[in-house]
């Protein structure tokens, strides 16, 4: 049965009980089983007050006495205060192993493990965390234009896990994102792959700031991100990474630009891409100026994830020899002389 602020709820056995109070002006889900276990399901970027002491959970379970009072178990909580472990009124544990992930995010699992992606419990749920802080922080600042979470969970988390499919990787690579915005595929790539090392570039100063303060809420580590335009970034890292990503950035010929310079020779540049048709003879002119091979297309549908991801590809460009120094050239030089 829904539960909302400060709310009083019946169990099956008639009890009646204060559940919790949440500081946030949204509902939460709650349900009552027969078993006297009263479980409430929340998200873990809310605040939740259990006997007037924050806690911090996924799940909460408050176990009944026969009169319908809620009882503590022997052992404190480790995710409430001792002040309200002893006040014997509710107990709220953390469960880490078992968070729970719902409607769409709970099938990321599945859709990953199409085109062979292994993601964990605990990394999908790292995801709706970060979808969570996304839709509030896009109420004020402008990430992205997909903000439901069906759209976020398909178009921007599993869209980047697509990288995985399309090229063989050990989970050990040096990786930078141009034009990382909020964070995909940078971030997205980093939750389903920890041993990355990310590099995450975004020239607006709004956006690099979530991506700092995301990173730190999910405690990711190996993540660097860059308030700066690529083309003076790459003067510096030349050739330093195993993997340069793009998504929106620009056409495929400007995408491989900025990213083949950033490039070790044996590494991969990869785009995203919708329509792709009208760029690819772009595209291929600049890979081969660029010191890339013919560019190589993966569609989703190859992936096995057509029907989710319809008309999406990647394209993906092995590095060979050496970018000329000229490039990347300036954002007035591209504009001039597009590929």
């Amino acid at each position: 049965m829904p539960g909302t602020l400060n709310t009083t709820d019946f169990c099956a056995s008639g009890a009646m009980f204060p559940v919790l109070k949440v500081c946030w002006s949204l509902e939460v889900a709650v349900c009552v089983t027969t078993s006297r276990l009263l479980q409430m399901t929340v998200s873990p970027t809310f605040t939740v007050i259990v006997a007037g002491a924050n806690a911090k959970f996924w799940i909460a379970t408050v176990r009944l006495a026969p009169s319908g009072a809620a009882l503590a178990d022997d052992a404190p909580s480790t995710s409430m205060s001792s002040a309200a472990a002893k006040s014997g009124t509710a107990r709220a544990d953390t469960i880490p192993t078992m968070p729970l992930a719902s409607g769409p995010f709970a099938a990321l699992r599945d859709e990953a493990a199409r085109f062979g992606l292994a993601v964990s419990a605990e990394q999908v749920a790292e995801c709706q965390r970060f979808a969570d802080t996304l839709i509030q922080r896009n109420t004020s600042v402008n990430l992205t234009a997909i903000t439901t979470p069906v759209d976020i969970a398909h178009k921007h988390f599993l869209d980047s896990w697509t990288a995985f499919g399309a090229r063989r990787w050990t989970g050990r690579e040096r990786v930078i994102d141009i034009g990382s915005g909020a964070g995909f595929p940078g971030l997205a790539l980093r939750i389903a792959a920890p041993g990355l090392r990310v590099t995450l570039v975004e020239s607006v100063g709004k956006k690099a700031r979530f991506l700092e303060e995301v990173s730190a809420t999910l405690g990711l580590s190996d993540v660097d991100v860059r308030n700066e335009r690529a083309e003076a970034l790459a003067r510096e890292r030349r050739e330093r990474y195993d993997v340069a990503t793009a998504r929106a950035v620009g056409t495929l010929g400007q995408s491989l630009e900025y990213l083949l310079p950033f490039v070790r020779i044996g590494g991969d540049a990869i785009v995203w891409k919708g329509r792709l048709e009208e760029e690819l003879s772009g595209g291929a002119k600049a890979a081969a100026a660029l010191g890339g091979d013919a560019p190589r297309v993966v569609t989703t549908a190859e992936l096995g994830v057509g029907d989710v991801l319809p008309g999406r590809s990647l394209v993906i460009v092995r590095k060979a020899r050496s970018t000329p120094p000229r490039y990347p050239r300036s954002a007035a030089e591209v504009k001039r002389r597009p590929w």
